[in-house]
């Protein structure tokens, strides 16, 4: 068990230092996206670029349009097991919060095994054909002008679903260690593991609810007295 729980944590590490690096890339983006705009917008810099294109046969706009999506693929794929890891994407808790913790453990453990893993098998799978395709075509930018080589940036795809299925398999092996394992060992996956709701931050909000539901009937009572007096 414990050496289940460190392969775990290496994964963990793994996955979440590479949506760390990759957050890094917003700074470019913003950057390319500023840039982009004004060449375009100001007179001066717009014509200086126009002659450029005139001259080289290549479009600096254009460019910068498709790096901007590449970055784009990039910082979203990238970061699908830092955000897995972090608990960070959409869930529908209506029911689930409900249940205790081990119930919820094994929920997520067995909707991975039966629907995450193999939908990750048909991605990366999918993603690798694609990826294939666009070298074996040698695919281009939409625009004579733009970026080639787009096997490159398709390739991002795969690896992208690769870091989740690795995020995944840490997430398994913390919830079988925790449902499995007795002890200390148990309670160390359990605090190592995202997927479940804060108690502290559930109580507040639920406090707060609380709190709306008892104004809003005192409300309607005071208006109710109002209206019949």
């Amino acid at each position: 068990m414990e050496a289940l729980l460190k392969l775990a944590d290496g994964f963990d590490r793994f996955s979440s230092w590479i949506g760390r690096m990759v957050g890094w890339l917003m700074l470019p983006l913003i950057f390319t996206i500023m840039f982009d705009v004004i060449t375009r917008k100001i007179d001066a810099t717009r014509l200086y670029f126009a002659e450029w294109t005139a001259q080289g046969f290549y479009s600096v706009s254009t460019i910068l349009q498709d790096l901007q999506w590449h970055y784009h693929a990039i910082i979203l794929m990238l970061t699908f097991g830092f955000g897995y890891m972090a608990n960070a994407h959409v869930r529908v808790d209506i029911f689930r919060e409900q249940l205790g913790r081990r119930t919820q453990g094994w929920m997520e453990f067995w909707m991975l095994i039966i629907m995450g893993i193999p939908f990750l098998f048909v991605l990366l799978s999918f993603s690798w054909d694609l990826m294939s395709l666009a070298y074996h075509q040698g695919e281009g930018s939409e625009s004579m002008t733009g970026i080639n080589q787009r096997w490159i940036i398709k390739n991002v795809m795969w690896v992208g679903f690769a870091i989740l299925f690795i995020a995944v398999l840490a997430t398994l092996s913390r919830l079988w260690v925790m449902l499995k394992g007795s002890g200390e060992i148990s309670e160390r996956a359990a605090r190592s593991l995202s997927i479940f709701p804060n108690d502290e931050e559930l109580a507040e909000a639920r406090r707060i609810a609380e709190e709306l539901i008892r104004k809003e009937a005192e409300a309607a009572k005071n208006k109710n007295t109002s209206i019949g007096a």
